[in-house]
């Protein structure tokens, strides 16, 4: 039997049409992906962020040899250096690769890690993104998962503070702002990592870069052992993504110290 496909009546003279139609609907149909990213396009600064940014983080990831529609993100901050650096990789590969390098334009306290409400420090150590905030009176924002179990033992234990985001407009307490344009990127390429899988993206923030020139900087200009101590606990995790491209698989001991595996 010769099967013949009809057409529904109302193409049936602009079948061409109907064709452009069709292959339309599949091109937004593979654009709006999975779930997590659907919801996230049902807000406007989200689906400004796309229009204007996607095609260019598009061409950083691909100039870093990234699969575009399948990877993973992983997020550096240095706070001396005002510098947010975004890593990514493609999904069930090995090293991580540099993608950009973004200026923190506000900054607030000092080096050394957050351990209470009202402080104005911005934390160091090993977080995750905990939310994703599409209506964030800063334009967009990405909570940090701070406190962590770490903060936790070490940090004032009725009042540690929270709410530390990564965020745009520019201004902060606490946190660590980038400018409106700028957050798109991020705010952007964490989408994809979600929608794709990636539930934990890391974020690890650190006093400054913890080679061994900027460990001897710390200990030049700050004298107090108990930061120092940190720090150099802090480096051992620094030191090893910067060998292996690979985040450690980071753990807390009783003291509230990191550990590594």
């Amino acid at each position: 039997m010769k099967l013949v496909y009809k057409y529904p009546p109302l193409a049936t003279k602009w079948r061409g049409g109907y064709i452009i139609l069709l292959f339309a609907a599949l091109l937004c149909l593979s654009f709006t992906s999975g779930p997590f990213k659907k919801e996230q396009l049902k807000y406007p600064h989200v689906q400004a962020a796309y229009k204007e940014k996607w095609a260019l983080i598009k061409s950083k990831l691909t100039k870093a040899g990234v699969d575009t529609s399948h990877f993973e993100i992983f997020i550096r901050v240095f706070k001396q250096d005002a510098q947010l650096q975004v890593w990514a990789r493609s999904k069930n590969s090995n090293g991580f690769k540099w993608i950009e390098t973004y200026p923190i334009c506000r900054s607030s306290g000092t080096l050394g890690p957050k351990r209470m409400e009202g402080d104005l420090q911005v934390p160091e150590g090993f977080y995750q993104v905990s939310v994703f905030q599409p209506t964030s009176e800063f334009y967009l924002a990405l909570q940090v998962s701070y406190p962590n179990s770490s903060d936790r033992i070490k940090s004032d234990k009725a009042h540690p503070g929270g709410d530390i985001m990564i965020h745009g407009n520019c201004v902060t307490i606490g946190c660590m702002p980038l400018t409106d344009d700028k957050i798109k990127e991020v705010y952007l390429m964490a989408i994809e990592a979600r929608d794709n899988g990636q539930q934990l993206i890391p974020i690890h923030i650190f006093p400054t870069m913890l080679d061994d020139k900027g460990m001897n900087w710390l200990k030049d200009n700050f004298k107090d052992p108990v930061k120092i101590a940190f720090w150099e606990n802090l480096q051992t995790g620094y030191t090893y993504f910067e060998t292996k491209k690979t985040i450690p698989k980071v753990g807390v001991d009783a003291k509230g110290d990191y550990t590594f595996q």
